[in-house]
């Protein structure tokens, strides 16, 4: 498994990742105040943690859905989280002319699911030198997660890390086959968990989810050996802006993370054994 530090963090190491915020810049002092929240948690328990927030949501069920503040001023917020509170900061790309501004602020790029297979950002956020993080997509099996692999090797990419957000179940409904984490976690690199986009519910005028199975979900998934758990939390979920239906209060995060980290341990002394 490959190891490399992403900040001030490891990844790969026994120290299960912990990557996590709301769905979207909302406004500055939400974010620091879930990011300084999570933060804390993690350190109290010695985990690897890194801030995630989208500087914009491109892909929405209805066009008069929130996509985010202008690109600058969501990018400084993100910029004043990792300054002032001296964490690393993940967020979504989706075209290629978007890149170099989100690298600038970004330790990590995030590739969207629906945009797994886009060669050419792929190879755009490689050349940053960037951590890149990509999401399967709902419509992938795991075993081709390898071209997306081999993609951002080609292009340089030396630090890359697969997510598991769930698979497409008919029409307006996810899965997860926990399958797939094993099966991407065999190439090589970290693989995270999206312990909350696989709650959804997608279509009709927004996207909805059932939160009920987070912690379900999560058990499962952790004792599978994944190397880190994404999972977006928010003060008030039912008026976030943006995947109200499934992102965490952000008083049940730290419940969350430590039902994480108590499967993770029991699953290494397990694998010990």
């Amino acid at each position: 498994m490959h190891r490399f530090a992403i900040g001030n963090v490891e990844v790969g190491g026994p120290g299960l990742l912990i990557v996590a915020g709301p769905c979207v810049v909302e406004s500055e002092a939400m974010c620091m105040q879930v990011a300084r929240t999570l933060r804390d948690a993690c350190a109290a328990r010695g985990l690897p943690y890194v801030f995630k927030a989208s500087y914009k949501k491109a892909n929405r069920s209805s066009g008069s859905s929130f996509t985010g503040p202008p690109m600058d001023e969501a990018l400084a917020v993100l910029a004043r989280v990792k300054s002032e509170l001296g964490v690393p900061v993940l967020t979504d790309i989706h075209e290629v002319s978007e890149v170099a501004a989100a690298a600038e602020v970004a330790d990590v790029l995030q590739i969207p699911a629906f945009l797994c297979r886009q060669t050419a950002l792929l190879e755009a956020a490689a050349h940053t030198g960037r951590a890149v993080n990509v999401k399967k997509g709902q419509f992938l099996p795991p075993a081709d997660m390898q071209n997306v692999v081999d993609k951002l090797v080609a292009a340089g990419g030396g630090r890359i890390l697969l997510t598991e957000r769930g698979a497409s179940f008919g029409y307006g409904d996810l899965v997860v086959d926990m399958r797939s984490l094993v099966i991407m976690s065999e190439m090589g690199w970290p693989v995270l968990y999206d312990a909350t986009h696989s709650l959804q519910r997608p279509g009709g005028a927004e996207t909805g989810g059932d939160r009920r199975f987070a912690f379900p979900l999560l058990r499962a998934a952790v004792a599978c050996g994944v190397d880190g758990v994404f999972f977006e939390a928010h003060p008030d979920p039912a008026h976030a802006l943006s995947d109200a239906a499934t992102q965490l209060p952000l008083e049940s995060a730290t419940a969350f993370i430590d039902e994480a980290l108590r499967v993770h341990e029991a699953a290494r002394e397990t694998r010990r054994d």
